[in-house]
């Protein structure tokens, strides 16, 4: 796994071992970057449910002006800490290492991201449980980007029923990225 494009193009990331991470793969975050990409340039990114970081990190590889990090796990904090170290990506990032509710939560108040990105485990009902604190929260305002990834067959019903419109689909073999708006 590697940053794409960007100040910190080329470069590898670690990731975290075993199976309790889903790295995104390059192809997959190129799609994802190509529709980003005119609204990166000095942006305000949230990564929820960051695993590695590696999404956060290539919005800020790409012009974020800050990029926050929700991860609960202490080793993929750990390893997303490396990784914008490596990128020399550090002094515009925060680490949150805490439950996605409790770190919504802590950052309550202040002004809304320009782009939410969230991938929680799927089938657990993660990201609906995320959308239903955003729907309500100062950190999503009317033209934020929220960006929610799922296995592919998920049904998007719930997203309607807490406030959000679907903006697009973008599916692929086994998942997909779901844009929305409150």
């Amino acid at each position: 796994m590697r940053v794409i494009a960007g100040s910190a193009g080329s470069l590898p990331l670690k990731t975290v071992p075993g199976q309790d991470t889903r790295p995104t793969t390059d192809r997959i975050k190129e799609t994802l970057f190509n529709v980003l990409s005119p609204l990166l340039a000095d942006c305000a990114f949230l990564d929820l449910f960051a695993g590695s970081g590696a999404i956060g990190i290539e919005a800020l590889s790409r012009g974020a002006s800050e990029a926050v990090f929700i991860e609960k796990d202490r080793r993929a904090a750990a390893c997303i800490q490396e990784n914008l170290i490596f990128t020399k990506l550090k002094e515009r990032a925060t680490i949150l290492t805490m439950d996605v509710r409790k770190g919504l939560s802590s950052l309550e108040g202040r002004p809304p991201f320009d782009v939410i990105f969230m991938d929680p485990p799927y089938g657990k009902g993660l990201g609906e449980a995320a959308l239903d604190c955003l729907k309500t929260s100062s950190l999503c305002g009317s033209r934020t980007l929220v960006i929610l990834e799922e296995k592919r067959m998920m049904d998007l019903s719930f997203a309607e029923k807490l406030g959000f419109h679907v903006e697009q689909v973008r599916e692929y073999k086994t998942n997909k990225h779901i844009f929305l708006r409150k």
